[in-house]
């Protein structure tokens, strides 16, 4: 853990640690833990994935406002709350006596999360200063990629050993361990402009968000070519134009269009996005991969994926010390390497070579992944890190459903080796294809000799509309 700093700040490292590792424990622990919540609490299997996608939806629905509340009106405040938010519905999770009161209380812990990413990473970028911040959201998406990577086991561990009801247990002390942690945190926000709320950009921004998370949810089991689909399609479109002219018309908007001007931020954004699609699908398919296709069993599959988890958890704090001008192109090189590693995945000859390009694989994901939230917080105004922690958020968060959605046939249990391996080959060619456009951004992008490393004069104005 990164112990230097001004006081107050390992405060905030600390409780965004504990809440990245509560927030990503929760996406990817109950995969596993379906049947038997459908068991206990007697609901059919139709109805059951919303267990997972309702945390997820109001995850990614309502990050884009609050990373811009957090800036205007307290971090540690909004920090503290989203902890708390997360740590009572954990316990509701844990006490739900049926599915809906479960998947309500989802929606509330989401809710929460949506407020710890982006809120936490802005807090951190201000409680630090600019040599020492990358280290230190470096250590706590470090933090964050353990959970990433193990979820899936600890929550069958868990279900198995205890009941599924422990992985929500779980979060209650550690989310009031970490809101213990961020209320001795140094209080800061945006005082570069008045203290209002864009409410129609907030409305119009969330509720498009709220109907895209549902069409990437959906759109899979509806059909992409149906009636509804296209509807929910339209509306989505609607309410994006809607937003973006209320932006451009906002004396205080909620997020400056001028920050989709700074090319290294959008560049690194997009990138992240296919970065984190190609992560849910490698810890997906993997771990199922493994007892599956090489047949080993829960525990011994568990023991195999060590390696790839540790190596994604090391990401964390070697994304920390990637200089800021570097990170574009250490971000290309993560994502051709990954399409690698996906394309080795898919025609594995051997156990050994498969684990061996699985440990690649979550070492170049996870630290693609990390860079992105790292890197971005770099390359705009402190003062405004929330409102660019909140954006960037968002992206990778509806990229992850994304993800899920195209894992989710691959992961099912009738699904055979041709399926994964097309998967895994289509996964292969986005990063490809992101590896080679972030290529001709930085050959035909003008270098300006002697750029500082947080940028200054025209760059500054990432923010201000």
């Amino acid at each position: 853990m990164h112990r230097n700093g001004p006081p107050g700040a390992r405060g905030a490292l600390l409780a965004l640690s504990t809440g990245v590792f509560c927030i990503q424990l929760d996406a990817f622990a109950l995969n596993l833990a379906l049947p038997r919540i459908g068991h206990d609490l007697h609901a059919g299997e139709g109805g059951l994935q919303w267990a997972v996608s309702a945390y997820l939806l109001a995850t990614g629905t309502l990050m884009l406002g609050a990373g811009r509340l957090g800036d205007l009106f307290g971090r540690r405040r909004l920090l503290v709350t989203g902890l708390a938010l997360f740590g009572g519905a954990s316990l509701a999770c844990a006490l739900a006596t049926t599915l809906p009161l479960l998947v309500a209380a989802r929606v509330v812990q989401g809710a929460g999360a949506s407020l710890i990413m982006p809120v936490g990473l802005a807090l951190v970028t201000n409680a630090y200063p600019a040599a020492q911040r990358g280290r230190a959201t470096g250590w706590a998406l470090g933090v964050g990629g353990i959970a990433t990577a193990c979820g899936p086991f600890a929550g069958g561990v868990l279900t198995d050993a205890v009941s599924w009801r422990a992985v929500f247990w779980l979060n209650v002390p550690l989310a009031a361990l970490g809101a213990f942690w961020a209320s001795r945190a140094a209080e800061s926000r945006d005082t570069s402009g008045p203290r209002t709320v864009d409410r129609a950009g907030l409305l119009t921004g969330t509720a498009a968000l709220a109907a895209l998370a549902v069409l990437v949810d959906r759109g899979s089991r509806w059909g992409w070519a149906t009636g509804r689909t296209a509807l929910l399609l339209a509306l989505v479109v609607l309410l994006l134009a809607w937003f973006v002219r209320c932006e451009r018309t906002a004396a205080a908007p909620l997020v400056g269009l001028g920050l989709f001007r700074n090319g290294p931020y959008v560049a690194l954004t997009l990138a992240g996005a296919v970065a984190n699609t190609a992560t849910v699908m490698f810890l997906f398919v993997v771990p199922l991969s493994l007892q599956g296709l090489w047949q080993l069993s829960v525990a011994t599959a568990g023991v195999a994926f060590l390696a790839p988890a540790v190596a994604m958890a090391a990401a964390g704090p070697l994304a920390g010390r990637v200089a800021p001008p570097h990170a574009v192109p250490v971000m290309a090189a993560c994502l051709g390497t990954g399409a690698l590693v996906l394309a080795c995945l898919a025609g594995a000859p051997h156990l050994a070579v498969y684990l061996a390009a699985a440990t690649l694989g979550g070492a170049v994901l996870g630290l693609g992944n990390a860079l992105t939230l790292v890197a971005t917080q770099a390359v705009i105004r402190p003062e405004r890190a929330g409102e660019a922690s909140g954006v960037t958020k968002t992206v990778i968060t509806v990229a992850a459903g994304l993800g899920v959605a195209l894992a989710g046939p691959v992961a099912a249990p009738g699904s055979d080796g041709h399926a994964v391996g097309t998967a895994l080959l289509a996964t292969a060619a986005g990063c490809l294809a992101a590896c080679a456009l972030l290529l001709l951004w930085l050959r035909y992008t003008p270098r300006t000799p002697g750029r500082p490393r947080r940028p200054t004069g025209p760059r500054e104005a990432t923010a201000k509309r």
